[in-house]
C-alpha cells in the first residue's frame, strides 16, 4: 500500500497570479506625472511656436492667488529664498501664468527673478 504524499505548502500558482492580474491593473491605470505642476491655470493662446529645452528648467506658476514654484505651492518669501538657492544663473525659467492675474503680481515675480539674475525665461501659453 503507498502512503499518500501530503503537500505542507498549498499550490501558490493562483495566489501568484492573482498578484500579477493586481500588479498589470495598477500599471495600466496609474496616471503618470509629465511635468511638476501645482496649480490649475487657464493659460492665454498664441502662435508661437514649440521651445525644446535641454538642461533641467526651474517651473515656476502663478494663479490670481497661489503661487507654485516646482510644482510646490510656496509662499512669496519662500519663492525668493529659494530663487537665492539657486547656483546656476542660465538655467531655463519656465513661467505659466494664468490669463486672469493682475499685471502687478507678475512684475512682483520678474523682479525676484531679475533680483538672482535668473532672465533665461519662456512664458507658457497654449496654442490656438
Amino acid at each position: 500500500m503507498r502512503k499518500k504524499r501530503e503537500s505542507i505548502a498549498p499550490d501558490l500558482t493562483p495566489l501568484i497570479d492573482v498578484v500579477f492580474i493586481l500588479l498589470i491593473f495598477f500599471i495600466v491605470s496609474s496616471v503618470f506625472k509629465k511635468e511638476e505642476l501645482a496649480l490649475v491655470l487657464d493659460l492665454p493662446s498664441s502662435q508661437a511656436q514649440a521651445l525644446e529645452i535641454k538642461e533641467k528648467e526651474i517651473f515656476i506658476e502663478l494663479s490670481s492667488d497661489k503661487l507654485a514654484l516646482f510644482g510646490e505651492e510656496v509662499s512669496l518669501e519662500d519663492f525668493d529664498r529659494q530663487l537665492s538657492k539657486i547656483d546656476n544663473k542660465k538655467r531655463t525659467i519656465i513661467v505659466r501664468i494664468d490669463k486672469n492675474v493682475e499685471y502687478q503680481r507678475v512684475v512682483k515675480i520678474l523682479d525676484n527673478l531679475q533680483k538672482y539674475d535668473l532672465n533665461n525665461l519662456s512664458l507658457v501659453t497654449k496654442k490656438d
